[in-house]
């Protein structure tokens, strides 16, 4: 389900993030809209999930804003930054649950840490989320119990404790097997069309792109910003750029006339 009206709940403007001499990338503007699933992509070392974590307030960029509802979270107090997190969830590609935890525990986390709920409440908020991500009787299992995307659709839950406005993916169907990553694809999309989350995902896998994304943006290494703006299938079928129709359609450029097949 698109979002039915064009609210931004987070505007990046003219951002750029250098380390020393390395540009990684340079006045980058874009809105996140309320209610929609927006996909980063981009080849290795494009900045991807260096965005993303500027995004979420962990890291700090070179210069530029990132508003969240007229905050600049870039130049945010620490209190400032402490309530921008309650409203936001984040999930990175190793899932970072806490091994000594149970996932009962793990999901408690931020209910304990945010909130002053009473343990009643919590521990039906956990039980709550475990049915969301089908992990319903798994709360006293340990991370090393669960398979990869046990693990993910645990990360979620947690991720989801606070019930938060932005959900922040990174790479969340690497190195799963294709039916657990169409799982996977399931559960953002009904919990997007169910609760209205609004969601960030960095992903280079085009299956998941064209079934989840309402909408793309493309980061380009040698360009050194973003290169692309819109919806996924519209990017490979209308595109005039060779970098982005490489990536929508796999291809490398031809060469002797030979149309040749990209391998990730």
């Amino acid at each position: 389900m698109e979002p039915s009206e064009k609210k931004p709940i987070i505007t990046v403007k003219n951002l750029t993030q250098r380390f020393g001499d390395n540009t990684v990338f340079e006045d980058v503007s874009f809105e996140v809209y309320k209610g929609e699933v927006l996909v980063i992509v981009g080849g290795s070392g494009c900045g991807k999930s260096t965005l993303l974590k500027i995004m979420i307030g962990l890291q700090k960029p070179y210069s530029g804003q990132i508003l969240y509802q007229g905050m600049d979270i870039t130049r945010a107090s620490d209190e400032e930054l402490n309530d921008y997190r309650q409203n936001i969830g984040v999930l990175f590609q190793s899932s970072a649950l806490f091994s000594s935890m149970t996932i009962k525990e793990n999901i408690a986390l931020p209910l304990t840490e945010y909130t002053d709920l009473d343990p009643e409440t919590i521990n039906n908020i956990i039980n709550m989320k475990l049915g969301m991500v089908n992990l319903a009787g798994y709360e006293n299992h340990n991370p090393s119990e669960l398979s990869g995307g046990m693990k993910k659709r645990a990360g979620i839950a947690r991720a989801m404790a606070l019930d938060p406005r932005v959900l922040f993916l990174d790479e969340l169907s690497a190195g799963l097997d294709p039916i657990t990553a169409v799982e996977l694809d399931e559960l953002i999309i009904n919990t997007n069309e169910a609760l209205g989350t609004t969601m960030v995902i960095v992903s280079h896998e085009l299956e998941s792109i064209y079934k989840i994304a309402h909408r793309v943006l493309m980061l380009d290494k040698e360009a050194r910003g973003m290169i692309a703006e819109g919806k996924p299938l519209e990017l490979k079928e209308h595109t005039t750029d060779p970098r982005v129709k490489s990536f929508f359609l796999r291809q490398l450029p031809a060469q002797h006339g030979e149309q040749r097949l990209y391998v990730n």
